[in-house]
């Protein structure tokens, strides 16, 4: 497993002694795209493109906005599990931003249900343009059984991944600090300090995401390998989270 650490410095990352980037990208434009509901209908063209997932209700919508300073860009909704399709955001007219559907909610109808893990999985497995997936998780809960599902698939498929902790702000400094090492050792990561620390309200950590962002989309096209994880076996969604959504 490739180790990875940090350099003190806004946006300054090492991976085996290389600096990926030393600052985030500027957001010039952005344009919705379309709704993804099968593999088929996916985009054509080969622009670089960075998935976000995680839980329903961890704040996807809210990040999405927070990083694009789009307000409304993508819907905010009480109402957990609304996205049901792979939304496709172009960003400054040079990669995409794919907003993958939640997981993890119970109240889902069961049709969406079953639909998730063969969509999610089929564009992580095959999507060539695929170069980082942003992984959520509420600080205030940790990394779940399915947090840790989903990890363990992104290693498999040998897939870059960014792990964020939302909601940072709804945590004392004690209390965040002792999560982010937690969450680390549940998700396997060999350095805390790749856990990014992230909330939309106070946009701490935005320009972290936007580095790490830009790192990935502008870096030449490499064999998928993951500096975050090891490969631990299988861990497919469609038998994985059956019955878990």
């Amino acid at each position: 497993m490739t180790s990875t650490a940090r350099r003190k410095g806004q946006g300054q990352r090492t991976v085996s002694g290389r600096v990926c980037y030393t600052g985030p990208m500027k957001i010039l434009s952005v344009e919705f795209v379309k709704s993804v509901s099968s593999l088929a209908q996916l985009p054509r063209e080969q622009r670089a493109e960075i998935a976000v997932v995680g839980r329903s209700n961890v704040g996807k919508s809210s990040l999405i906005n927070c990083l694009l300073r789009r307000r409304g860009l993508a819907r905010v909704s009480a109402t957990p599990g609304r996205t049901q399709y792979l939304n496709y955001f172009l960003v400054n007219q040079d990669f995409y931003l794919v907003d993958l559907p939640g997981y993890g909610y119970a109240r889902a109808p069961e049709s969406i249900r079953q639909a998730w893990g063969p969509l999610v999985e089929g564009y992580l497995s095959a999507r060539r343009e695929l170069r980082a997936v942003i992984v959520l998780l509420d600080a205030r809960q940790g990394a779940t059984e399915r947090d840790q599902l989903m990890a363990r698939l992104l290693g498999e498929l040998a897939i870059e991944w960014i792990p964020v902790l939302t909601k940072i702000d709804k945590l004392r400094r004690n209390a965040r600090d002792v999560q982010i090492r937690s969450v680390a050792q549940a998700l396997d990561v060999s350095d805390a300090r790749a856990i990014i620390p992230f909330s939309a309200r106070s946009e701490e950590g935005r320009d972290r995401v936007l580095a790490a962002v830009a790192d990935y989309t502008h870096r030449r096209s490499h064999p998928r390998d993951s500096a975050l994880t090891r490969t631990s076996g299988p861990a497919r969604l469609g038998s994985a989270m059956k019955g878990r959504l």
